[in-house]
C-alpha cells in the first residue's frame, strides 16, 4: 500500500492518486481480457471427459508398475474431430492398447458379466482368453470366479477398474466392483477407479436392499437407483465398511471432467448387449424388475427395454415376437407373438415407474406365474412383491420407500465428487 502521509502537497497527492486509478483500470481490463479467454477456452472444450481420457493425472502413477485392467468394451478413450455443419465423429482407442502405447507394463485383463468385448447374454458364464489383437490373458470375473484370486493377482502392483455402469443396483459391475476392491484390500494391491458419468445419476428412488437378500445382483444397503457415479460408490463400499471384515482398499479415483450428476449423458458405446441405447438404459431401472417375472421386456428384438408384453395378454395394436439374437440366445416367449405396451417414444423417466410392473401383472391370467424366483433379489425385498399383490397403488407403493430413501441419501452425500 502507497503511503501519503510524507507528502505535504494535495496536488501531489492528487496526480498519484489519478495515476493509480488508471494503472488500476488497465489491469482490471487486462484481467477481463484474461478472465473471457479462459471462458472461451474451456467453452471450447466444455464435453465430459472420463477419468480415462485424463492420462496426465495417472500415468505417472504407473510408470514402472505391474498393471492389471479390469475392464470391457466401454473401457475406451474418446477421440473426435469435427465435420461439416458442426456435426463430429468419434473413434476410440481401448483403454489397453492407450496404456502400452504409453509404455505401461499392462500384465493382464480381468473381464466382468458380458465378457472383454461385451457379446456374452445376461447371466451367461464368461470363460477366460486371450486378446486377440495384444495377446494378454483375460480373465473373467463372472465365470469360475467372480472375485480376483492371490493367484491372479500374484505380482501385481496396481489394478485399474474403468468400465461404464448406468447407476441401477442390480446391475453387475458394482458386485464386481466389491470384489475387486476386496481381493485388492486383502493383498495391499492399490485400486485406481477410471470414472465415467452416470447416465441415471439425475434422481435417487427404489427400495433400500434389505441385507438378507444380498447377492451379486445386489450386494449392498442401495435403492434400486442411486445417483453415483462408479467412482463415488467405489468411495462409499469403502467408507461405508462393506468389504469383509471391514478392510479398506488403497483406492484412487481419476475424475471425471465437466461433468455434473444432472449433465445430459448419451453413452456411445453400449454397456451390455441389452442396452443399445439412451432410451433402453434410461427405462431400464423400471423395466428391469420383469427380469424377475415371466414378462418379456423387448429381449430378441431389436428394442431391448424398450416394451414390454407376452403372449397371453389381451390382444392389442402393438404385438412383437422376440427371436434369438445378439445378447439374448433364449428370450422370454420366444418365437411366440406378443402383445404388449411400446415405450420407444416415453417420455424421460425421473423416477422408477411401477405403472408399467402393475399393468403387466394386472393382464397376466390368474392361472399364471408371474412372479419368478429371481424377483426378491432384483426388489431386494419381499415386500415389493406382496404390495404388488394386494392391488397397492404406485403411490402407496412409493410412499414405503420414502423413509429409507432419505437415510441413504445422508449416507451418499458424503461421497459425492460432484455436484
Amino acid at each position: 500500500m502507497i503511503n501519503f502521509k510524507p507528502f505535504k502537497s494535495t496536488y501531489l497527492i492528487l496526480f498519484l492518486s489519478l495515476n493509480f486509478q488508471l494503472i488500476s483500470c488497465a489491469q482490471k481490463s487486462q484481467n477481463q481480457d484474461s478472465k473471457f479467454q479462459v471462458q472461451d477456452s474451456e467453452k471450447e472444450d466444455a464435453s465430459i471427459k472420463t477419468g480415462a481420457e485424463r492420462t496426465d493425472l495417472y500415468v505417472k502413477l504407473l510408470k514402472g508398475k505391474k498393471v492389471a485392467v479390469v475392464g470391457n468394451q466401454t473401457s475406451v478413450i474418446r477421440k473426435s474431430w469435427k465435420l461439416e455443419a458442426g456435426s463430429e465423429k468419434h473413434t476410440f482407442t481401448h483403454l489397453v492398447d492407450s496404456l502400452l502405447s504409453l509404455e505401461i507394463n499392462v500384465q493382464k485383463v480381468f473381464a466382468p458379466e458380458h465378457g472383454f468385448r461385451g457379446e456374452a447374454d445376461a447371466a451367461e458364464l464368461v470363460k477366460d482368453g486371450k486378446d486377440t489383437k495384444t495377446g494378454l490373458p483375460i480373465i473373467s470375473l463372472y465365470g469360475k470366479n467372480k472375485k480376483p484370486t492371490t493367484a491372479q493377482l500374484e505380482h501385481i502392483d496396481v489394478v485399474i477398474f474403468d468400465i461404464q455402469d448406468v447407476g441401477v443396483r442390480f446391475y453387475t459391475y458394482i458386485s464386481t466392483l466389491h470384489y475387486v476392491m476386496e481381493a485388492c484390500a486383502e493383498l495391499g494391491i492399490p485400486v485406481i477407479i477410471f470414472d465415467r458419468p452416470n447416465p441415471n445419476a439425475h434422481y435417487v428412488d427404489g427400495p433400500v436392499l434389505e441385507m438378507e437378500h444380498s447377492s451379486f445382483v445386489g450386494k449392498h444397503p442401495v435403492p434400486v437407483v442411486y445417483g453415483m457415479t462408479i467412482g463415488e460408490y467405489g468411495q462409499m463400499i469403502n467408507g461405508e465398511k462393506w468389504l469383509k471384515n471391514n478392510l479398506n482398499c488403497d483406492l484412487t479415483v481419476i475424475p471425471l471432467k465437466n461433468y455434473t450428476h444432472n449433465s445430459d449423458v448419451s453413452l456411445p458405446i453400449r454397456p451390455s448387449p441389452n442396452l443399445p441405447n439412451d432410451k433402453s438404459i434410461n427405462l431400464y431401472p423400471s423395466l428391469g424388475f420383469f427380469e424377475g417375472t415371466i414378462i418379456n421386456a423387448g429381449r430378441g428384438t431389436e428394442f431391448q427395454f424398450q416394451r414390454y408384453g407376452a403372449s397371453f395378454f389381451p390382444k392389442s395394436d402393438f404385438s412383437y415376437t422376440p427371436k434369438p439374437n445378439f445378447g439374448a440366445k433364449y428370450p422370454k416367449e420366444n418365437g411366440n407373438l406378443c402383445y404388449g405396451v411400446d415405450l420407444r417414444t416415453a417420455e424421460k423417466q425421473d423416477q422408477i415407474n411401477l405403472q408399467w410392473l402393475l399393468d403387466a401383472y394386472e393382464k397376466t391370467p390368474k392361472t399364471e406365474q408371474f412372479f419368478g424366483s429371481t424377483f426378491t433379489i432384483h426388489a431386494g425385498n419381499t415386500t415389493l412383491q406382496k404390495q404388488i399383490e394386494k392391488g397397492l397403488s404406485q403411490e402407496k407403493i412409493r410412499e414405503s420407500w420414502k423413509k429409507d430413501l432419505e437415510v441413504f441419501k445422508k449416507v451418499r452425500d458424503k461421497y459425492l465428487i460432484y455436484e
